[in-house]
């Protein structure tokens, strides 16, 4: 389901990913999964990338890069399960 960003807040982000939610979203003109997988711990897949800024194929991040990154996430979508 895609969502709208005006109405879509980081309380709701954090909602969805603690009810086992997968998240894709666009950040830096890449394509990322990103979900929990443990308490302040978050796995981010890179699922496509930009020739021009290589990234890591898979990270893990903690809740406070994910605020930090939020404000410039872009088409974000969400699944259940894989």
């Amino acid at each position: 389901m895609r969502l709208y960003m005006e109405n879509y807040t980081f309380e709701n982000l954090e909602r969805d990913l603690d009810n086992g939610y997968q998240i894709f979203f666009t950040y830096v003109r890449n394509r990322y999964l990103l979900y929990k997988t443990s308490e302040n711990s978050y796995t981010q897949e890179l699922l496509s990338d930009h020739p021009k800024n290589p990234q890591p194929r898979m990270q893990i991040v903690t809740h406070k890069r994910i605020f930090e990154m939020f404000p410039f996430m872009e088409e974000i979508e969400y699944k259940v399960g894989i």
